[in-house]
């Protein structure tokens, strides 16, 4: 049986958007993330950014206070 899967909506280009306001690259923005408990590569991030892997709503707490903005700026634009 063949499955299809879904794609979810993509926050990518919102999560890109914050960091580079931010002025972080994404090897510095991991680095941040894992000071504070967020284990989390430059590759998975990167990932994140592409709409290849859905991100953990721990690690949109960890962004926010990072970027000290709110939930709403993640998911700006999204259908």
């Amino acid at each position: 049986m063949e499955q299809k899967i879904r794609r979810d909506l993509n926050m990518g280009d919102n999560l890109r958007r914050l960091r580079n306001n931010a002025g972080l690259s994404q090897e510095k923005l991991c680095a941040e993330l894992q000071r504070r408990g967020c284990d989390i590569g430059r590759t998975t991030y990167a990932k994140y950014e592409a709409g290849e892997l859905n991100i953990r709503a721990s690690v949109i707490v960890a962004l926010r206070e990072i970027y000290n903005c709110s939930f709403d700026d993640f998911f700006l634009n999204l259908k």
